[in-house]
């Protein structure tokens, strides 16, 4: 609807209620924010044009200042005005996941002007993404215009000024509250604590209040004000030495949040300082208005949330991901041949865990399920053995290689190591598949020949043999399959790292170690031992359980809601194919389809190794603030090396 300036300040009513005032308000907005007039030009923003303007009626014509100052007037006298200048744009609980519930109810529920909370109509008056642009270009003589009538329609001159002095006060009492939680006091470095600073952050806000209520002249202001910006100082670096503890035992996402919301309240009081305090505020107003305007925007939407409170906890556990990345990639021949003999012992499990649940007659819930804790438990003894799943390796090594690019541009070989490391990595891959699968056929083979033997028929019979030649053709969908399952793979390596986090963060290794009840049962030598142990396991085990279960159990819950989906392993769909040639006898390679589903487990190992890895490199990427620069230079290093040495993708050097 298009207001009509003299119509809307006719309207003011002082003496109204206090909901059809934020009404008016609100129509005052809304009307300076109206499209231009047709074919009228500027080159300044019409809402600053339609501000000269209404300055220029408030100013020349007193009955309607009156009217619109009364308005103004009460509305500010009835408003709680920290609920805007210390409150607006921090959370009501110091936690993400209560943040983001906030979040989800500030952008899906409607706000009401029947409010006294000056942050809930500031919300209502400013709701437009562009505001901060014209707010921005708002020059200083049209501020200082604006702030002088403020100043006479709110009756006193320094009002507004007390009102910001108070919520400093507040502001320094919420950062104590803070830093002094058990969260963040018993992670900070105890020498950041000597003085005292969220202690002497609230006395110093207290002093400077009490002086600014006494009328302190300006340098004693000043004065006070350089006393505490210096103690918000001392408490942001005991802030940064409980994130530097962070890094080294592990992420918590509240603790990062709740820092973050100590930083932008100590931001928060340097603006309200700016403009409580310098002789001509304009600007210092202005930049506290699109403070303001900018912590509107922000609580608005939830993917700003997640990237940044998730971007530490996300390279925490991509770095331990990449810690256990370097062990799949070999860099020699000796560690190319222990890859392969890892492999192959890997797909020896796997080839007899396909027949662990061949006589179980369950409902399809059941079976996805056993099928899951039998996956699991076949994945964690090949991990207890030291062996390895082919599969498994990208969605670790993704993290080793990303480090890599961090020194890309810093240093001339860094190109060239990384080439190398592509490399190691694809000659490990493709040992870690030829070791798998190498010894996964003739496992099945042998137990489906001994069951011929031992029984007269094997322990995967016709019937689901014809049903692997039917799924595992790559005339299915197969592929898209294989890519699905690819995202399983990558998502065991952010559940491991994820518990590995927690396992640190929680510090279970020492309570394992010195735990009195522990050490009683085991001793102290064997509890250490234990320690030890689940600390070099916890990510592996973490892995290899999530992995199994959800390969078990997804395609069972995708069947009870009706949705076909199923996993494509390459390690498992050789199994089955092998267990279809021990049913079917030699006369199978004779069937199309036989070559078809031959077809289908190459695509497969391609889509689960290059879904897995290209997911986790691109997380690994964000959680440290990467972009592949010079990609064209990446590349051609890379096609150089495929020209000049194809055979180092493949073999290993002496």
């Amino acid at each position: 609807m298009a207001w009509d300036l003299s119509a809307l300040l006719h309207s003011a009513d002082p003496a109204a209620e206090a909901i059809e005032r934020h009404l008016w308000l609100v129509r005052l907005f809304d009307w300076l924010r109206q499209p231009p007039p047709e074919g009228a030009h500027s080159l300044t923003p019409w809402p600053v044009v339609r501000m000269g303007l209404l300055l220029d009626v408030l100013e020349t014509q007193p009955e309607i200042s009156h009217r619109v100052g009364g308005v103004v007037h009460h509305s500010l006298r009835d408003l709680d005005s920290n609920g805007l200048l210390a409150d607006f744009g921090f959370p009501p609980r110091q936690g993400f996941v209560s943040e983001l519930g906030d979040r989800l109810r500030l952008a899906w529920l409607p706000g009401t002007p029947q409010t006294s909370d000056a942050g809930e109509l500031f919300s209502l008056l400013f709701n437009q993404p562009d505001d901060a642009a014209w707010v921005a270009a708002l020059d200083e003589a049209t501020l200082s215009r604006l702030l002088r009538w403020l100043e006479h329609s709110h009756g006193t001159p320094s009002a507004w000024r007390d009102e910001m002095v108070e919520a400093v006060q507040l502001l320094a009492s919420q950062i104590r509250a803070n830093g002094l939680s058990k969260a963040l006091r018993s992670r900070i470095e105890p020498s950041q604590l000597a003085d005292r600073p969220f202690h002497q952050v609230v006395a110093l806000a207290e002093a400077l209040q009490a002086a600014h209520q006494q009328g302190a002249d300006a340098p004693a202001l000043a004065a006070h004000a350089a006393s505490l910006r210096a103690i918000l100082g001392r408490c942001l670096e005991a802030a940064n030495s409980a994130r530097q503890h962070l890094d080294e035992w592990g992420i918590s996402v509240d603790v990062v949040f709740q820092m973050d919301q100590m930083r932008s309240r100590a931001r928060r009081i340097e603006q309200l300082l700016d403009a409580a305090l310098a002789p001509s505020p304009a600007q210092a107003f202005k930049t506290l208005w699109l403070a303001l305007l900018g912590a509107a925007q922000d609580r608005q939407g939830i993917g700003a949330l997640f990237t940044r409170h998730y971007a530490l906890l996300a390279r925490k556990v991509t770095e331990r991901s990449a810690e256990t990345g370097e062990h799949y990639i070999t860099r020699d021949r000796a560690e190319y041949r222990q890859m392969l003999g890892k492999a192959a012992g890997g797909g020896a499990v796997i080839g007899l865990a396909k027949f662990a649940l061949t006589a179980l007659q369950v409902s399809a819930f059941w079976v996805g399920f056993l099928a899951g804790v039998n996956y699991a438990l076949s994945f964690v003894l090949v991990h207890l053995l030291h062996w390895t799943v082919a599969t498994k390796q990208p969605a670790m090594t993704a993290p080793a290689l990303a480090a890599k690019l961090e020194a890309v541009g810093q240093r001339e070989d860094a190109v060239e190591g990384f080439v190398d490391e592509v490399t190691h990595l694809i000659r490990s891959q493709i040992a870690g598949i030829v070791g798998n699968l190498a010894l996964v056929a003739p496992v099945v083979l042998a137990a489906q020949g001994l069951a011929w033997w031992s029984q007269g028929a094997p322990l995967v019979g016709e019937k689901s043999a014809h049903y692997v030649l039917h799924s595992l053709t790559l005339l299915g969908p197969t592929a898209l399959f294989a890519a699905f399952t690819g995202v399983l793979l990558f998502a065991s390596s952010l559940i491991a790292g994820w518990v590995e986090n927690w396992f640190v963060y929680h510090r279970l290794e020492s309570a394992l170690a010195w735990n009195p009840r522990i050490t009683d049962l085991l001793g102290p030598s064997r509890a250490q031992r234990w320690a030890r142990w689940w600390r070099a396991n916890i990510s592996g085990l973490a892995a290899n359980v999530s992995l199994g279960l959800m390969l078990g159990v997804i395609p069972a819950l995708a069947a009870f809601v009706g949705l076909p989906l199923e996993v494509r392993h390459v390690t498992l769909g050789m199994g089955q194919l092998a267990a279809a040639v021990g049913a079917l006898g030699l006369e199978i390679f004779q069937q199309p389809e036989f070559w078809w589903c031959l077809a289908g487990i190459g695509v497969t190992g391609i889509l689960n190794l290059a879904v897995s890895f290209t997911l986790a490199f691109r997380v690994a990427l964000a959680s440290r603030g990467l972009q592949v620069q010079e990609r064209g230079r990446l590349y051609a290093a890379l096609r150089q090396r495929w020209r000049q040495a194809p055979g180092s993708f493949f073999r290993p050097p002496a």
